[in-house]
């Protein structure tokens, strides 16, 4: 063994980006393109080892077999987590083939859940979970149908709201979970806001950020996975079942609802395995009919193109007027410069 050295990897550089990419093919592992900061070790100037970070996810990790049992994932993982913490990032989470999650459990990593031999989802805070299940179980409130809907709001729609006002006809007590990430345009707090605003008038819905564990399709890493047209199944299973096993039975959620979904592949898919899925914990779910505007479903990518298009008259008929005063506020401007440039 020579002289072992952690490199940052310059990303836009070609040479060095196709490197660590054939690197992890060797392990049927890819570089995914959200990856924000890439570590590599080197023994002289052989590549040994490598991991990324995209948010607070550490991932595409590998070490060569030669070097594996000799502290070296240690080592790059340690200098990962660093990097995490010095950014502010202190609960992380690791997403791996279940064969190799041991390796992260010696590392302080405790598992959440997994999925059969494809995935398994572990954090660094062994309270993680339980803490944000306690915060839930504050909100529970009692009553015979309990039901749920998980939503993106990027931005609130009348769509959104319809949705919410017949859940909220039909239930004694509705939760609303904001995928928490920042992948969205409208950044977190400002869809969380919007969503409280177009629900103040119902009295028996309660918004929650959904946080690390309603997991995003967009955030889901599938780096590890090989079978590619299998992945939104695989991400379905593992964030239905965290949504089934841990976080409906404190709020004694017992329904779901979504829109039904007659374009978008991804989103039908994810519904057919809820589907399937939910019943088996005592979770009914329930496809609701969307809301139209001009022969045309209310979506919120529609929302967003009227904005690209300077489109004012329509946008006015498709949100709620707290959405659509916050559209036309100076604290939108950054965001409407952004749809616009896109």
């Amino acid at each position: 063994m020579g002289d072992l050295a952690l490199r940052t990897v310059n990303l836009n550089r070609e040479r060095e980006r196709k490197e660590v990419e054939l690197f992890l093919h060797r392990f049927e592992l890819i570089l995914e393109k959200d990856v924000e900061y890439t570590l590599a070790l080197y023994d002289g100037e052989k590549l040994i080892g490598t991991g990324s970070v995209s948010g607070n996810v550490l991932k595409c990790i590998a070490i060569d077999p030669n070097y594996q049992g000799e502290g070296m994932t240690n080592k790059l993982l340690s200098n990962l987590m660093n990097y995490q913490y010095d950014r502010g990032r202190t609960r992380l989470f690791i997403f791996t083939k279940p064969v190799n999650k041991r390796i992260f459990q010696d590392m302080g990593f405790t598992e959440i859940t997994h999925i059969n031999d494809t995935v398994s989802l572990l954090e660094n805070d062994p309270k993680g979970l339980s803490s944000f299940l306690d915060e839930l179980k504050a909100k529970r409130r009692e009553g015979k149908v309990i039901s749920s809907i998980v939503m993106n709001c990027n931005p609130f729609t009348r769509g959104h709201q319809f949705l919410i006002e017949h859940v909220s006809k039909n239930s004694d007590v509705v939760h609303i979970f904001v995928v928490w990430e920042d992948r969205s345009i409208f950044p977190n707090e400002v869809r969380y806001r919007l969503v409280r605003a177009g629900t103040k008038h119902l009295p028996n819905v309660i918004i929650h950020q959904g946080k690390d564990y309603i997991i995003s399709n967009s955030t889901f890493p599938s780096y590890f996975i090989k079978e590619k047209n299998s992945i939104v199944k695989i991400h379905a299973q593992l964030d239905l079942k965290i949504f089934g096993e841990f976080i409906a039975p404190v709020l004694g959620i017992n329904r779901r609802y979504v829109g039904e979904e007659p374009v978008d592949p991804v989103t039908n898919e994810y519904n057919t395995v809820m589907k399937s899925l939910l019943p088996k914990y005592g979770i009914e779910v329930f496809e609701v009919k969307r809301l139209e505007f001009e022969g045309l479903v209310i979506s919120a990518s529609r929302v967003r193109q009227a904005i690209k298009n300077d489109n004012v008259e329509s946008i006015k008929d498709m949100v709620p007027k707290s959405t659509y005063d916050f559209l036309v506020s100076d604290e939108a401007k950054p965001i409407i410069d952004r749809i616009k440039n896109l």
